[in-house]
């Protein structure tokens, strides 16, 4: 394989990593990594194109001395990617110090006219340090990315880590070498920033993964309680009866209407009116179990759905513990407040097997217990 398809392979692969960084870098809320290691691969892009424009020379030292200029340059900006993609407190001074002192030795040998293995020598080993380092990292945090792509970086960077440490010695025993070295960096510096765009797209996918979640989890909650909502009943309700219930199961539905809550909001406003909500919905979560089922679904109006019980008589005592929580007095906004709730309750498959004719047949008995005096509870009566 000739000089010049093996330099053109590689400033290739390089110019279309660049783009794909420089299109991610533009992507809102993205790490500024994409960009540094944009700017990484364009160091590394000029160093083989000045390999391609100049090694067909005789004279290929020209050539060697501006690749390694920028190929050192390119460490720096590849590291510095690294620790803001990952969010790292790192002293990133230091690493432009080391590749200041690397450029310097560079140039000093150049003027010196020094052997190739003196020139070679001290860039190399900054090289295989930052690479090594950048391997140290990946590795360390490689949970911090979903699957396997930093675990990719730390090997890809450790072996060009090795390749960048032997490669001077090969090639001064073996000159042929020189072209295969090319090739085989080549291979894994695309290896290795492969890995670190899928870490970015990994990343993508999780914010997205997240964000979608996040707004499943706001469509079916009550922003004011935290419950479960009138959609979450609407929506989930036969796939949630499905996994917390067994055949030969009742299930209990238990309307909720609170009692002396309009005064509340009337005399002490609406915002300890939202206190003493909020802390009927803790005490209705707190003494259920996490089988069941709490919503809000009106402003003073609750259900809750009891699963797994073995026999109706059980939706009396869950109805008793809720109606003791909530006839308690509740502090709210410097006083104490005493409620009462009035419980209406249905049961599955007694009184019904789809959620809207439990609720309504619920919500009639509660209306019952309003009728007898409050702060109780009933089951539905079909009579």
């Amino acid at each position: 394989m000739s000089y010049e398809i093996v330099h053109t392979f590689g400033f290739t692969v390089y110019f279309v990593f660049l783009l794909f960084f420089l299109w991610i870098s533009r992507f809102a809320r993205t790490s500024s990594g994409a960009g540094w290691w944009a700017l990484s691969l364009a160091l590394a892009l000029c160093g083989r194109l000045a390999l391609f424009l100049m090694l067909p020379s005789s004279n290929v030292h020209p050539a060697t001395f501006i690749y390694a200029i920028f190929i050192v340059l390119e460490k720096p900006f590849l590291l510095t990617g690294l620790t803001r993609f990952l969010n790292l407190d790192l002293r990133e001074r230091w690493f432009w110090l080391a590749a200041a002192i690397a450029e310097l030795w560079i140039m000093l040998t150049w003027m010196a006219d020094a052997p190739n293995l003196m020139r070679s020598g001290g860039y190399t080993l900054v090289n295989a340090a930052f690479l090594a380092y950048v391997a140290w990292l990946a590795f360390r945090h490689r949970h911090d990315v979903p699957g396997w792509a930093l675990t990719m970086t730390a090997a890809s960077s450790a072996a060009l880590a090795v390749h960048w440490l032997v490669a001077p010695y090969i090639i001064a025993v073996q000159p042929l070498w020189f072209r295969n070295g090319f090739v085989l960096g080549t291979m894994l510096v695309l290896l290795q920033y492969s890995s670190l765009l899928s870490a970015i797209l990994l990343r993508f996918q999780k914010r997205l993964v997240d964000a979608e979640a996040r707004a499943l989890g706001m469509a079916f909650l009550d922003p004011l309680t935290g419950l479960k909502n009138k959609r979450y009943m609407e929506t989930l309700f036969d796939h949630a009866l499905l996994l917390a219930t067994r055949p030969h199961q009742v299930v209990a539905v238990f309307y909720i209407d609170l009692d002396n809550f309009k005064p509340i909001n009337d005399s002490a406003g609406h915002a300890v009116g939202d206190q003493v909500l909020k802390e009927v919905a803790a005490r209705l979560q707190k003494h259920t179990r996490s089988t069941d089922i709490c919503a809000r679904v009106g402003g003073d109006e609750f259900i809750v759905i009891g699963t797994q019980l073995e026999n109706p008589d059980q939706a009396y005592e869950i109805a008793k513990k809720l109606l003791d929580q909530l006839t308690a007095e509740i502090p709210a906004g410097g006083a104490s407040y005493a409620l009462g709730a009035s419980i209406g309750i249905s049961l599955y498959p007694i009184h019904g097997t789809q959620l809207a004719d439990l609720i309504e047949r619920a919500d009639k008995a509660m209306y019952q217990v309003k009728r007898n005096g409050k702060s109780g509870y009933e089951i539905y009566d079909a009579r």
